[in-house]
């Protein structure tokens, strides 16, 4: 059993999320693998960057999801991996897909709808809490 450790970025502009699509069609947040001695939250800037071609800044952290998966790679071997995730600002809604990290394309879409395409739960989860935490921001100002 093996041990991983990613990083990704709930990335907002105005009211819209930051999605990646990958060749199958699944709807993704941008995310990755924490290199050593980095900071999880400077693998999160680094890793919206490298798969959306989006430069953002992170406002907090939002939390962290665990799961288990079967590495076909290497003999089926099973990866628990921990993902931290953050709530970032996007200074554009300028993005480029990572086409090498097979993803075919990256866009800014309505909260709403980024909640209805995201493929997985958790980070259904993720934009869901990282919503709240926005809309907590606008009510204190």
């Amino acid at each position: 059993m093996r041990e991983e450790i990613s990083s990704g970025g709930v990335v907002v502009f105005g009211n819209a999320i930051l999605l990646l699509r990958k060749y199958n069609g699944d709807w993704v947040l941008p995310k990755g693998k924490v290199e050593l001695d980095e900071e999880t939250s400077n693998a999160a800037v680094r890793e919206v960057f490298e798969e959306g071609g989006v430069k953002a800044e992170v406002l907090r952290y939002l939390g962290k999801i665990n799961y288990s998966f079967k590495n076909s790679w290497q003999d089926h071997e099973t990866v628990n991996k921990t993902v931290h995730w953050y709530l970032m600002k996007a200074r554009n809604m300028e993005c480029i897909p990572l086409k090498d990290e097979g993803f075919i394309e990256a866009k800014f879409v309505h909260m709403n709808r980024a909640i209805e395409l995201a493929k997985y739960d958790d980070e259904r989860e993720i934009i869901e809490k990282a919503i709240k935490e926005m809309e907590k921001d606008l009510t204190n100002r």
